[in-house]
């Protein structure tokens, strides 16, 4: 459980009334997103207030009047969800970093430079980000901010996004390894067992990330495989 200290406030305005709880920001920023956790694990205290920082407590009978119950644990996930988080704005600046560096790498697994036909840096992304001043919300999805941002970054940076299909052949001594590792890394693929035991695997993805998959089998393969692009797709 957080301290009252290091606890923020969530609140929900209704019929007027301020309803305030202090709440562990990341727990509560997750469940709000999503994530299950027992509310008394995201609370600091037990209590729901008018004013949480002065301990101006809500009477039982405006939380039955207001919200039907008087059950604490009810009514704090009601605020946590319908509620604002108010974060310092230390917690602000840290959540806006996290999700800026996370829209970035996204980018650079996805996108490529037309002019090369290779992935852009993750830095290279970033400092495009601040120099045309692309917008980032810390508290939308970061997969929803992408084309946003590629818009934005593109008068500065040549990048589009690609899908690439390509084929990969491995002999058999190295068949399974690689089986093993294209089922971690990229998921889906279509598979073919040749009749000598080799693995012939076509893959569908990202072009930021066919280099580094590229890599992943030569370095399991000690560079004794073959590979083959199929079509390339701008997305």
């Amino acid at each position: 459980m957080v301290s009252v200290e290091d606890a923020v406030i969530a609140r929900l305005k209704k019929s007027g009334i301020n309803f305030e709880i202090l709440v562990d920001s990341n727990k509560a920023l997750d469940f709000k997103r999503g994530t299950d956790f027992p509310i008394d694990e995201i609370l600091a205290t037990p209590g729901i207030y008018r004013d949480a920082r002065k301990g101006d407590v809500i009477s039982n009978d405006e939380l039955q009047k207001i919200f039907g119950t008087i059950n604490i644990m009810e009514v704090s996930k009601k605020i946590i969800l319908e509620g604002e988080l108010q974060f310092t704005t230390e917690q602000r600046r840290k959540m806006m970093e996290e999700k800026r560096n996370k829209v970035a790498d996204m980018i650079a697994k996805r996108a490529i430079n037309p002019q090369t036909n290779t992935p852009h840096p993750t830095n290279r992304i970033l400092n495009a980000m601040e120099q045309t001043g692309a917008r980032i919300d810390p508290f939308l999805d970061a997969e929803a901010q992408i084309d946003g941002v590629i818009k934005t970054i593109k008068t500065l940076l040549p990048i589009k996004l690609q899908r690439i299909t390509f084929q990969i052949t491995v002999s058999p001594q190295h068949a399974g390894k690689v089986y093993s590792l294209l089922n971690r890394v990229v998921g889906t693929f279509e598979e073919k067992w040749l009749n000598d035991g080799s693995l012939q695997a076509v893959l569908n993805v990202p072009a930021g990330i066919q280099m580094d998959i590229m890599k992943s089998v030569g370095d399991a393969t000690h560079g004794e495989f073959r590979s083959e692009i199929l079509k390339k797709e701008d997305v």
